[in-house]
């Protein structure tokens, strides 16, 4: 069945009737006592809530999160913000959809990504760093789930190929920042890198992503350690010293001990990777509630990891100055103009009485 419905074209009052990943689903009780259907539709242009409100039992035992159903229903408007009544919803055999259709991905093609990242650590300094990525990157398994996988479950990259989108924009990131502050460049790649490498292990596959036992047990932390002695012990000679601090940048790129960090970074190479890390997953969330977001008008609703709302659309830009003529130009828009009627301003009368020095 192919679709033509997706949830970022979908407006208050549509009318829809469209297939759609059921990525939550449960059964929630209303203020009047009733019981009705809470559930999270997903294609690959965003989410949207849903609600039904009669046969919540029967549906909960026919459907299940990460089945691709058909929905039919209305688009409405609740306290800002749209979502979906449905009136019916099936359940869709595998052979009735394209699941690529229902799976949000990154906006540049994979092997574009780990070409470019690539490229960055052949262009290293130090040379063992650079064997060692090489090492890691190019190890079939690695680089086949680092092409696919998401950096988060549910906000930070949370979406297919998220993750190396995530690494490599922190390793350009790197490359720009490094020499600014004047520290060692390959160090704060490496960490780029290395430093949630290992949610490969830690995450699921798939849209329904969800953590591994070794993610549970383990993390993408102490994991990320096991990979570097794993690989640098295939590196005749490798620096315990380099390796120590290749691991330190690791074990503190969370940054805070009450945010999981093992450790605080104690070297401006480790302190820049983790205030890297953390400018690329907010400004990725910031982009992320701007394209998802279903609230109307210029405002997205509370975003409770961002504790705050954010502004969705561009900012006003002026290239040019503003005539006369033009709508934004008022008294009210300049309060800076002071208007002179052809006699000298009191700031003009001001400058007057100020002696400047050669």
């Amino acid at each position: 069945m192919n679709k033509t419905q997706f949830i970022s074209q979908l407006n208050a009052k549509d009318d829809v009737l469209s297939p759609f990943l059921v990525k939550y689903i449960a059964i929630a009780e209303g203020k009047d006592g009733k019981s009705y259907l809470n559930v999270v539709l997903a294609d690959s242009t965003g989410e949207i809530e849903a609600r039904k409100w009669q046969g919540a039992e029967l549906a909960m035992q026919r459907i299940v999160a990460g089945d691709i159903v058909i929905a039919s229903g209305k688009i409405n408007q609740f306290q800002g913000r749209i979502q979906l009544i449905i009136q019916d919803m099936t359940p869709l055999s595998e052979d009735q959809f394209k699941r690529e259709d229902y799976i949000q991905k990154a906006g540049t093609a994979p092997e574009k990504m780990f070409s470019e990242l690539l490229a960055i650590v052949e262009s290293l300094e130090e040379i063992y760093i650079r064997d060692l990525l090489v090492l890691v990157l190019n190890d079939y398994e690695i680089s086949r789930r680092l092409k696919i996988w998401q950096a988060g479950k549910t906000i930070h990259h949370a979406y297919q190929s998220g993750l190396l989108e995530h690494i490599l924009s922190c390793s350009k990131l790197a490359i720009t920042l490094s020499p600014h502050y004047k520290v060692n460049r390959s160090y704060v790649v490496a960490g780029c890198i290395l430093h949630d490498l290992c949610k490969i292990y830690e995450l699921t596959e798939g849209p329904m992503v969800d953590y591994t036992d070794e993610g549970k047990l383990i993390g993408h932390l102490v994991k990320g350690l096991e990979v570097v002695d794993h690989y640098a012990a295939k590196i005749k000679d490798f620096p315990y010293s380099m390796k120590l601090h290749i691991k330190h940048i690791l074990l503190s790129h969370h940054g805070e001990y009450e945010y999981g960090s093992p450790k605080i970074p104690n070297t401006s190479e480790a302190y820049l990777v983790h205030l890297i890390d953390l400018m690329d997953s907010k400004m990725s969330s910031f982009e992320q509630v701007k394209k998802a977001d279903s609230s109307t008008g210029n405002w997205s609703g509370f975003v409770k990891h961002l504790d705050r709302i954010v502004y969705k659309n561009e900012l006003p830009t002026y290239p040019h100055y503003l005539t006369e003529e033009h709508p934004m130009r008022s008294d009210k828009t300049n309060h800076s103009k002071e208007k002179s009627n052809g006699k000298p301003t009191a700031f003009a009368n001001l400058l007057k009485d100020i002696k400047i020095d050669d």
